[in-house]
């Protein structure tokens, strides 16, 4: 009798142990995988760049090709895919499931995951624009929650009216955005189009923009205003996030806070890319 209870102890706290499973361990899961276009030639001549449609970089095409391979080398296969109207996020796009034997899969591209739209500042030089406005003024243009830069009109090759790719769309006659408005667009966009996917069990893969990602992530991980300022996504590297059936994030212990997904690859290179991003106007 003895030995029969024992053993039924010892079974009973294997059972328990067995039972206790990490957050982020959890099979009823869904994944996104979201991925800033690798970098462009405006990022490399350090342009405000917004909707204008300049295209990758060499380096900006190794960066996708190696996020290709590591989101392959992570096991991941992307069911579905999604992007901007933007060539460099096409490209990132096609890359990164290229590089996942994954090209076949459908995807959408739509304008609502643009990059934020920089108004009267697209094209200039982000160093001379600080020498010339000061960088309080370009900190806040750039980097405020809700203040714009200057608009353009329809008389400015940058006003989406005079691009065939916005036919239809009803735009401000003075258009520009901030993260907010940015984020305005996005978040509805994902809650009405992305998060259907994710629900019917399909891996989503984003392929976006520094700043239509950041508004997608300040949602997702629920980050306030004045952290969000200050977070910045590197070009070319998978962030993967792991959802439950109420589309909550499961946190990864990997996560660079205040994210909570994991980014993918050397983590020392990813910092610096982060770092790099950020010293554009310094």
């Amino acid at each position: 009798m003895f030995a029969t209870r024992s053993a039924l102890l010892s079974s009973s706290r294997l059972l328990s142990k067995k039972t206790v499973i990490p957050a982020f361990q959890i099979a009823n899961k869904h994944t996104l995988v979201l991925v800033r276009h690798g970098e462009s030639t405006w990022n490399l001549e350090n342009k405000f760049t917004g909707w204008y449609d300049c295209p990758l970089s060499p380096k900006g095409i190794e960066e996708v090709t190696e996020a290709g391979k590591l989101v392959k080398a992570a096991g991941i296969a992307p069911d579905v895919a999604f992007t901007s109207l933007l060539k460099r996020a096409i490209r990132t796009c096609f890359e990164v499931l290229d590089q996942c034997g994954r090209v076949w899969i459908p995807v959408t591209k739509a304008w609502e995951l643009n990059e934020r739209h920089y108004g009267n500042l697209q094209g200039l030089d982000k160093q001379e624009t600080v020498d010339k406005y000061g960088k309080d003024q370009v900190l806040i243009w750039r980097r405020s929650y809700d203040i714009p830069p200057p608009a353009v009109d329809k008389t400015s090759e940058h006003h989406p009216s005079n691009d065939p790719r916005y036919a239809g769309h009803d735009f401000p006659e003075e258009f520009t955005e901030s993260l907010a408005t940015t984020l305005d667009r996005v978040v509805p966009y994902f809650e009405e189009n992305i998060v259907p996917e994710l629900k019917k069990d399909q891996t989503v893969m984003v392929a976006a923009h520094g700043n239509s990602l950041r508004a997608l992530v300040k949602h997702l991980d629920n980050i306030d205003e004045a952290t969000i300022l200050e977070l910045n996504i590197p070009t070319g590297v998978p962030l993967v996030y792991e959802l439950d059936e109420n589309m909550k994030i499961i946190p990864n212990p990997k996560g660079m806070a205040p994210l909570r997904g994991e980014y993918l690859g050397d983590q020392d290179a990813i910092r610096a890319r982060i770092e790099g991003v950020k010293n554009q106007t310094k």
